[in-house]
């Protein structure tokens, strides 16, 4: 099957808009992988193919690797849902992992049918090529773009238009390091200070028009040493969009540091340097690229509008009775758009893992709901339904319920975001995956998601420094680490306080060390301490960022406040007095600390 007979297969499916796929690459992985078998290619040149073209390692093995699937603004169709449920079965585990960066990843992958699933992605004009490596990786754009009250215009024909032109670009195959673009609707919805180069829509009257333009952001970026970005200039008009991107990325490629891994990203390049001097560097390079590039040399945007055609003509539910449970996921999980009579619905996952089953009901659920005819991935590992009839609501829950995707939460406290950890990385220390799906499960428990002062606030794990869990832009944050008690190893984390990605966007305090089986009782002390000293109008989030800022007037007025009080929490018990301290949570084994190398760049 190709991409074109999509359309006679699934009469009742809309199209993706954009083929992204070529199916010469999976063959030439495969015959790339058999020449790396029988020793004709290297395995660093190999690691370095094999990155970019989507393949990542797998912790402690070369036999199998994860397939970093791109998912270019985050824009998933039915058919496509189908394919990776097919293929996950096939080739997988059997479930596929929704990430923070809008991509959907495949797990344990022997290593000869990565090619394998390459060619099944080419039939639903899906690729992994650049989803890993030194390269751009995949353009985010927010899940919200296109139905936010708040922004100027919709931003998601720029995010498509950029992955397209820098797709395959022998502008970006060989860059110092990654490098990430993320586009978003407003100030609130999105992590622009967070990247590489980060885009705000924007307007601005000129000569009694209106031109579109973007806010951009550049030199931010999250890991061993986070920053956050900078804003080039008050606005940036749309013509000029393509030109500003070319220009930093030949000043990242040209520039950046090639022989520290540790330092390689742009943000350490902007810090370094300065910013007045990137900035007037960049501008300039602009003015260069701009006078000398070809008029060919231009961004297709595509700003058709979507066809919108509700897909379900019997509204309600049926006569039937509504499912217990639907108002609390109804406040938790629904956006109202800024389209009367619509919401979009964010599907809670657990750490942004589905099964194969759950991928072919939502597939069938988006035909059936979405008005759109497709669905977003999410920021926090979650799929969103836009374009949902407010009418249809009570319906659509009921299906979530029969898959097993109804969980509440979504839009709040109580849906954590936890990065892979030590069920498949190789830098991992600890099992933050688990640790999140641990917290979730206790949250919605406790029904945490229904606390209207939890709602804003947010948690994030990463299992070791480097923030795939993005850690640092929680209102409280882990990173993890091993932690000792005489001989005796246990699954440690370093929690941060404050962090957060809006228009005010702030990188979290470091606070205190927490053993991973204190993490959950710290939390519910400090929602404790919140609640006690908390204002009548603040949230988990103000109150704790007002101490991050020092600003708090109740008797808690620094961090080291919060600190003394935890302090007895944490304290590690021997062994003997509890042994399961010292396991990590899916495990039943003594903690140890084993890493192997890392892929970030190579």
């Amino acid at each position: 099957m190709t991409i074109a007979d999509l359309k006679q297969s699934s009469p009742d499916s809309k199209l993706p808009r954009v083929n992204w796929a070529k199916i010469e690459e999976a063959e030439n992985f495969a015959k790339t992988v058999k020449l790396y078998r029988q020793g004709k290619i290297d395995k660093d040149n190999f690691r370095r193919f094999r990155l970019q073209h989507g393949a990542y390692g797998t912790r402690m093995t070369d036999d199998y690797a994860m397939v970093r699937i791109k998912i270019p603004a985050g824009e998933i169709y039915p058919a496509q849902l189908e394919k990776i449920s097919q293929l996950s079965e096939t080739f997988s585990i059997g479930s596929a992992h929704v990430s923070t960066r809008q991509n959907i990843q495949l797990h344990w992958v022997v290593l000869e049918d990565v090619s394998e699933i390459m060619r099944g992605l080419t039939e639903v004009g899906l690729t992994s090529r650049e989803a890993c490596g030194n390269t751009v990786r995949n353009v985010m754009c927010s899940p919200l773009a296109g139905v936010c009250d708040n922004e100027k215009f919709d931003s998601t024909p720029y995010a498509i238009a950029t992955a397209k032109f820098l797709l395959r670009n022998p502008l970006n195959q060989n860059l110092p390091r990654k490098f990430k673009f993320n586009f978003t609707c407003c100030e609130k919805h999105g992590m622009a200070r967070i990247a590489d180069v980060g885009l705000i829509p924007e307007t601005r009257e000129l000569e009694g028009k209106t031109q579109r333009g973007f806010k951009i952001f550049l030199g931010g970026g999250l890991g061993n040493k986070s920053f956050v970005g900078h804003q080039l200039e008050d606005f940036t008009s749309d013509e000029d969009l393509l030109y500003t991107s070319i220009a930093v990325l030949r000043i990242f490629d040209r520039m950046g540091n090639r022989k520290n891994m540790a330092r390689n990203r742009m943000r350490y390049l902007v810090d370094e340097m300065g910013w007045d001097k990137f900035q007037n560097l960049v501008l300039k390079e602009r003015a260069i690229v701009r006078a000398t590039q070809s008029v060919i040399v231009k961004l297709e945007v595509d700003d058709t509008p979507n066809e919108i055609k509700r897909p379900i003509s019997v509204s309600g539910t049926d006569g039937k009775q509504t499912p217990d449970g639907y108002s609390r996921w109804y406040k938790t999980t629904t956006f109202k758009q800024k389209q009367d009579g619509f919401r979009s619905v964010f599907v809670t996952l657990e750490a942004g893992d589905i099964t194969s089953n759950q991928l072919r009901s939502l597939a069938q659920i988006c035909r059936d709901f979405s008005a759109e005819g497709f669905a977003r991935n999410g920021f926090n590992q979650e799929i969103v339904l836009r374009w949902v009839a407010e009418d249809d609501l009570p319906r659509l829950y009921s299906r979530l319920l029969e898959g097993g995707l109804a969980n509440s939460g979504s839009l709040t406290m109580a849906s954590p975001i936890g990065c892979s950890g030590t069920t498949s990385c190789n830098l991992a220390l600890t099992n933050s995956h688990r640790l999140a799906k641990e917290i979730q499960r206790k949250f919605l428990e406790l029904k945490y998601d229904e606390d209207e002062e939890l709602r804003d606030a947010s948690i994030k794990i990463s299992g070791c420094p480097n923030s795939c869990g993005q850690h640092e832009i929680a209102t409280i944050g882990f990173y993890g680490g091993g932690g000792r008690l005489g001989k005796d190893m246990y699954p440690n984390y370093v929690m941060s306080l404050g962090g957060r990605s809006d228009g005010d966007a702030m990188l979290g305090a470091n606070c205190m060390r927490v053993p991973v089986k204190r993490v959950m009782p710290v939390i519910f002390k400090i929602i404790e301490i919140f609640k006690k000293n908390k204002k009548s109008v603040d949230t988990l989030s103000s109150w704790i960022n007002r101490i991050v800022k020092g600003n708090e007037d109740s008797e808690i007025k620094s961090v080291n406040d919060l600190k003394k009080i935890l302090s007895p929490l944490v304290v590690p018990p021997t062994k003997a007095e509890d042994e399961d301290f010292y396991q990590d949570y899916g495990t039943d084994t003594s903690y140890h600390t084993i890493t192997g190398k890392g892929e970030c760049a190579a």
